[in-house]
């Protein structure tokens, strides 16, 4: 069945001939045909490519208005059409994709044929980015698919349409030479299609005179690479036409029992046994085969069965009977033969059903859909899969996740019966070998609110919700439930964390392999030398197309603001250099990262986007901590490194080296970026560092709550302070009238100085605010002593722990960790790191404090 045939019917001769003038209302035009083909210029090629996109986004437009937008105003009033309705808003989004791009390409172009530069291979858009042109071709033409198969251009055209009768008069304007409604629809289907067509043709024209062009070496190989993926492209749309009209016709010619059950949209039929004649040795009187599924027919019935667990026998030489050449077809609860009357028959079964079933296991369909008989190679014996067995057996109502072979469960999985009985193990042929599992009922007598059995085999581990691990030999008797014989693991803090960083893969996904296609794209913008035209397609800034013109006036009213102009890719050069300095680079990468229009603001954006979507929402676990806090301190080396490489092109572009020498605290960059780009993912990240001190921050904060209701004199006390350092005067007072006079009052400056700290993200102005806290410390000791007084530790760390405990500072482990891990690597081993480890040592013992009122009872708080 060839692509012009609607509902199983082919073409007459006159229906044939009214094709072209459909279609010719909306060609593209102005290209010659490939006899007068010869060679031509990158700057012959640029020139026509221009005027090539520019008829085919004309021609886009006159689709858009006479045929789209009619029949998107009105939408289906019965359940069928609002399914097909759907189905055509989303061939309009396709639709409007291809013409986005095609009117980007014809922007790129113009610019360039208007500057005085010379052309290069990079400035054809259609190469560099041919990737992201064959996609968006790809999904208009699968949509355009789907949208046949369910019969929606006959839909869209037939009398009782509501579009059809609302837009009658605007529809005709391109349909003056049919007259019937499977005209109409032939029309329709012609329109959205050929166009587009025709136009990858012309491509492939413009190219393979280009490819002449070119001498032997990167750039010839280049264009010759891009040819071929517009070939495959050519015949992929074939192929997907072709099985979109073969699987339209069966629908039209089953009942609606099995159509209503079968068809969907995305369902291809790849071959029919009425087509290339099979039988079945289970009586079946038709056999479908579809992409993704096997189906049998018999009567007024059908079976199905996922190809992902279907099994073509290798053993193709053998017969079931005189005369016959069987496939044997092995699934999870039936094997059947289908047998065919000659050897070739067999063969075109056979492969089919094996590209087939591969092509499911793969998730995705081949490109082009059919290679050549031999290629693709085939399905994989052993597979790994999901099933519920419904058959008559021991089996049913049980379901195995796990590995299969050839039909049966064969190597690691798991089987659950309704019951709660659960064998997790090795399985040979289809049979359990290894540890079952007793109901859950049974499991809940342990001291378990739940387990699993990690290994497979009667030795084995319980993982049990509180942490514990009961690592041991298990067995199961009747009546008696599950009974080890082991040891339990209480501390298996270290072994989790093991597991878990195997589990995520940590150790085979570095830093430096996240995120390539973010920091690619603006390493080849970089690599362009920055232009002005690829800034848009390398790291985003939006230009209006001639397209978004079209629809709307206002651009006429519309004037550059200053700022747009003062972020123009040559004022950003150009000020790049006049920057250079500690001071003045600092404040200009601050203004940078802060832009929306610069590219390394545009560049920080990209990387929030992906950061969010990584650590937050589900991806906020605890055992990614070291994952994440990594990941932003490489972007601040990417980040300067990419700083450093706009400053040379700056510098080359203005004939000057770049400085060898310089200001030792600029060429320490990444540390100068990090306080400026931490604030983008300090939410996600803090939240990562809470998780991973929950326990003891939880202790801590209970221990402050308990020193809490001390008054400063017992507190002081309590914390063994030496009394000449109080900050009380000899009063003649009593007890309690002193207590009232200092209450809340002791080292009150310092305290507050500390409360400062969760007041910034920056771990430096952490640390200054700590080394503040210190000093203020030891400035009321000076007054205190009436002399300058230097605090040693002995001295220090009890009066930092009175700060502390009245600071009451949420969080703080994760406050410590995060500077730690955050602070720049010179500031180890001085007096910044000093002070850290000091107030870690506070934090490390108010837990401690707080796990011995557990033991002994909780400490007196009597005045």
């Amino acid at each position: 069945m060839w692509e012009g045939e609607v509902g199983g019917q082919s073409l007459g001769n006159t229906e044939r001939s009214r094709i072209p003038a459909a279609a010719g209302a909306f060609s593209t035009g102005g290209f010659p045909s490939a006899a007068s083909c010869q060679a031509m210029s990158v700057a012959e090629t640029t020139g026509s490519l221009l005027q090539l996109e520019e008829n085919f986004s004309s021609c886009l437009a006159r689709i858009d208005a006479l045929i789209l937008k009619p029949l998107l105003q009105t939408e289906p009033s019965e359940q069928k059409g609002k399914e097909n309705f759907k189905l055509f808003v989303l061939l309009n989004d396709r639709f409007q994709a291809l013409w986005n791009l095609t009117e980007e390409n014809s922007r790129l172009l113009r610019q360039k044929c208007g500057s005085s530069e010379p052309s290069c291979i990079r400035d054809i858009y259609i190469i560099w980015k041919g990737d992201l042109f064959l996609s968006l071709y790809i999904q208009y033409f699968v949509t355009f698919a789907n949208f046949v198969v369910v019969h929606g251009f006959e839909e869209a055209t037939k009398s009782k349409s509501e579009a059809w009768k609302h837009h009658k008069t605007v529809l005709k304007q391109f349909l003056t030479d049919f007259t019937s409604e499977s005209s109409l629809a032939l029309a329709l289907h012609t329109t959205l299609h050929k166009p587009i067509r025709d136009h990858i043709q012309h491509y492939l024209l413009l190219l393979s005179k280009l490819h002449q062009t070119l001498q032997e070496g990167s750039e010839k190989d280049v264009v010759a690479t891009v040819m071929e993926e517009f070939g495959k492209l050519e015949s992929f749309i074939s192929q997907v036409l072709d099985e979109a009209c073969f699987t339209k016709a069966l629908w039209k010619s089953l009942g609606y029992k099995f159509t209503d059950m079968l068809c969907v949209p995305e369902r291809r039929l790849l071959e029919d046994s009425r087509n290339l004649p099979i039988a079945g040795s289970n009586r079946s009187e038709r056999i479908l085969l579809f992409d993704d599924v096997l189906v049998l027919i018999q009567g007024n019935s059908f079976q199905s069965f996922d190809l992902k667990l279907v099994w073509v026998d290798e053993n193709c030489e053998e017969k079931s009977a005189p005369g016959l050449y069987s496939l044997h077809i092995t699934t999870p609860e039936e094997t059947f033969v289908l047998s065919a009357k000659d050897p070739q028959m067999k063969a075109v079964w056979r492969w089919k059903l094996e590209q087939a079933v591969r092509q499911a296991l793969n998730g995705k369909r081949d490109f082009p859909l059919w290679g050549r008989s031999g290629e693709g190679g085939g399905p994989p014996k052993r597979r790994f899969f999901s099933y519920a067995f419904r058959a008559e057996g021991r089996l049913r109502g049980a379901t195995y996740e796990g590995e299969w072979h050839r039909g049966k469960p064969h190597g690691k999985g798991t089987l659950k019966w309704r019951d709660g009985r659960n064998h997790v193990g090795d399985f040979q042929e289809g049979l359990e070998h290894g540890c079952s599992l007793p109901p859950f009922r049974e499991l809940a007598q342990l001291q378990t609110p739940g387990g699993i059995i990690a290994n497979f085999s009667p030795q084995g581990k319980l993982s049990f919700a509180n942490g514990f691990v009961l690592e041991g030999t298990f067995t199961t008797r009747a009546g008696q439930g599950l009974q080890t014989h082991g040891v339990l693991n209480t501390c298996n803090e270290q072994l989790e964390e093991q597991v878990t960083k195997i589990q995520l893969g940590l150790k085979e996904f570095p830093v430096e392999k996240r995120w390539q296609g973010i920091f690619d794209q603006f390493l080849e913008f970089l690599h362009s030398g920055c232009k002005e035209e690829t800034e848009e397609s390398f790291i985003g800034f939006h230009i209006q197309t001639s397209k978004e013109l079209r629809k709307s006036q206002e651009y006429l009213f519309c004037q550059r603001g200053t700022e747009e102009i003062s972020w123009k890719i040559e004022d950003i050069l150009e000020e790049l250099i006049q920057h250079q300095e500690q001071e003045s680079l600092q404040n200009y990468l601050e203004k940078a990262l802060k832009s929306s229009l610069h590219p390394l603001g545009k560049l920080l954006r990209a990387l929030t986007v992906a950061f969010q979507a990584t650590y937050s929402g589900i991806g906020a676990n605890r055992h990614l901590l070291t994952m994440a806090q990594e990941e932003v301190k490489f972007y601040a080396k990417k980040i300067w490194e990419f700083y450093q490489g706009l400053l040379h092109l700056a510098l080359e572009q203005k004939g000057q080296a770049p400085s060898e020498d310089g200001d030792p605290s600029v060429q320490k960059g990444s540390s100068l970026v990090l306080p400026l780009i931490l604030p983008c993912f300090y939410p996600e990240l803090f939240m990562l560092y809470m998780l991973y001190h929950e326990r003891e921050d939880d202790l801590y904060c209970q221990g402050i709550v308990d020193l809490s209701l001390f008054p400063d004199i017992k507190l002081l006390e309590f914390l063994d302070v030496q009394k000449h350092l109080w900050p009380l005067k000899d009063l003649t007072l009593t007890t309690n009238q002193r207590r009232s006079l200092i209450k809340d009052k002791c080292f009150l400056s310092a305290t507050e100085c500390l409360q400062k700290l969760i007041t910034t993200v920056d771990p430096r102005e952490k640390l200054e605010i700590l080394q503040k806290t210190y000093e203020e410390l030891e400035a009321t000791v000076s007054r205190v002593l009436e002399k300058e007084y230097k605090l040693p530790m002995d001295d220090l760390l009890p009066l930092l722990m009175y700060v502390v405990s009245r600071a009451k500072i949420q969080h703080l482990g994760a406050e410590i960790h995060l500077i730690r891990d955050l602070m720049d690597p010179t500031n180890q081993g001085g007096m910044f790191d000093f002070l850290l480890t000091a107030l870690e040592s506070c934090y490390e013992h108010i837990q401690r404090m707080r796990l011995h009122q557990r033991e002994n009872g909780h400490i007196s708080h009597s005045s």
